[in-house]
């Protein structure tokens, strides 16, 4: 039995159902985000829940298990919403504005990744990462190559924003630097932007 709003309720086989495992996978992400990687344990999050652990050991057989899961779901919306909408902005200077624009504003899925940043040495975790990292920096550098950079520069364009994007978040969430207020971090933005994004001139005569 749990209390939901301060009453005593019987966990039975409907309750079960009705929290699945992505329900389960979801909620490890928040503690994720929230307290980091060794804090996914199956008592809070059933607590969290307002369930008890037969619900949990209804979809999964360990924590690693569950794990698992939450780096899934969180590999497949990243690429799903990241890239996935993407694929329709025909010209690549503004699927990259598009992309920048998106990554600057997906505030949850930063954190998520800070975390993990922080957890690489978790056997479940760095595979995860490494899938990640390397799918965003063929990204990067494909929409570079077709924006008018020769392979070795938008290879090295592709690096560069990356870099760009894992130093912020070590900055922002780890050293703990000042949060810029909303003015300063969209015109941090839009000079990233205009410094890594090459401009229609450049694209002609890096193709001429």
């Amino acid at each position: 039995m749990t209390k939901v709003h301060g009453k005593q309720e019987r966990i039975g086989p409907e309750r079960i159902g009705r929290l699945s495992a992505e329900d389960w996978a979801q909620a490890a992400l928040d503690m994720i985000a929230e307290q980091g990687v060794s804090a996914v344990a199956v008592e809070p999050l059933a607590r969290r829940l307002g369930v008890t652990k037969g619900s949990f050991y209804w979809h999964f057989p360990s924590r690693d298990a569950l794990l698992a899961a939450a780096l899934g779901r969180w590999e497949q919306v990243e690429e799903e919403i990241v890239f996935g909408q993407l694929e329709a902005v025909a010209d690549p200077r503004e699927r990259l504005r598009a992309l920048f624009q998106l990554v600057a504003h997906e505030t949850k899925s930063h954190i998520i990744y800070s975390e993990l940043l922080k957890a690489l040495d978790h056997p479940a975790v760095q595979p995860v990462i490494e899938r990640v990292s390397q799918r965003r920096l063929d990204h990067l550098a494909a929409s570079f190559r077709q924006a008018g950079l020769k392979s070795a520069e938008a290879q090295h364009r592709a690096r560069l924003a990356y870099a760009a994007y894992v130093g912020f978040l070590q900055l922002s969430l780890q050293l703990q630097q000042p949060r810029l207020q909303h003015d300063e971090y969209e015109a941090y933005v839009e000079h990233v932007m205009a410094t890594l994004i090459p401009s229609v001139k450049t694209s002609a005569a890096k193709t001429a």
